[in-house]
């Protein structure tokens, strides 16, 4: 038996292959920009992405999320144009040569979006929520593929500026309603859940909405935990990104107990050891 609480089993469609999360399921990193906060400029080349891609796999990843638009705080903003020309090479060499993989393009982008499945991804994973394209939704709804919905406030490049809450569960619980009640109206059936960890929240905001994530089963849907290495960890620890596996580590089992579905991270085999440590 399971040692952490499991939520009620969700599935999601991707492209008539079944996922379900009765069991947590991992999604590593691969990482297309050059200036991400962790990783940026290592796998930006064909080649490269096809090696990570590969060591994500083997090291027990259910899914790949690829992302060619840095969202770290501050990040450089770049036009669709050369977000569609990073990722697509890559998803479509991917596909190509994985064909099994299961594919996910981190983008708010709803043209990026639907270039990238046209090229064999199979989930949109959208930090804004459909906030910062105004066509995401239709263009997901279209699609029926399933999508990730962030709460998010201002773009990478202002969201920091944008942490005044009353209550930040709360305020992110009621977001995420009324944009689920929207998808729903569209036609969408899949769709999975992300608080935003590091996304217009102040480090204490993070911790308040990971210790009350568990609230957000609410919705009895699958609910996706990232805190890789993010400065909610080293900041706190007065270090630096490559310096906190083991907060990561300690983080991710938090969320596990809380019944989150899915961890997405840049350690896949640490992430994989956990979760078949407490799910066998």
């Amino acid at each position: 038996m399971p040692i952490f609480h499991t939520s009620p089993a969700q599935s999601i469609n991707l492209k008539g292959r079944l996922m379900t999360f009765d069991r947590p399921k991992i999604m590593g990193i691969l990482n297309l920009t050059p200036d991400s906060f962790y990783d940026g400029g290592k796998y930006i080349q064909v080649e490269a992405a096809l090696i990570r891609a590969q060591q994500i796999l083997d090291e027990g990843a259910d899914i790949i999320d690829i992302g060619a638009y840095s969202t770290r705080p501050g990040a450089k903003a770049i036009d669709a144009t050369e977000e569609i020309q990073r990722a697509v090479p890559i998803i479509e060499a991917i596909a190509s040569k994985y064909p099994e993989a299961i594919l996910s393009i981190d983008t708010f982008r709803a043209d990026v979006a639907e270039a990238c499945i046209q090229a064999g991804a199979h989930i949109i994973n959208d930090v804004s929520g459909g906030t910062l394209d105004e066509a995401m939704f239709e263009t997901v709804a279209r699609l029926q593929v399933p999508y990730i919905l962030m709460h998010m406030r201002g773009t990478p490049q202002t969201m920091q500026s944008l942490t005044d809450y009353a209550d930040v569960v709360n305020e992110v619980a009621y977001f995420l309603g009324e944009r689920i009640a929207t998808l729903r109206a569209l036609g969408l059936k899949d769709i999975i859940l992300d608080p935003g960890y590091g996304f217009a929240k102040t480090i204490s905001q993070n911790y308040e909405l990971l210790l009350r994530v568990d609230e957000l089963h609410y919705f009895g849907l699958p609910i996706l935990g990232g805190v890789s290495r993010k400065s909610m960890i080293y900041k706190k620890l007065n270090t630096t990104a490559d310096q906190v596996l083991t907060g990561t580590t300690a983080l991710n089992t938090l969320l596990l107990e809380r019944g989150v579905q899915l961890l997405r991270v840049h350690d896949v085999k640490e992430a994989r050891q956990l979760v078949d440590l407490f799910f066998t």
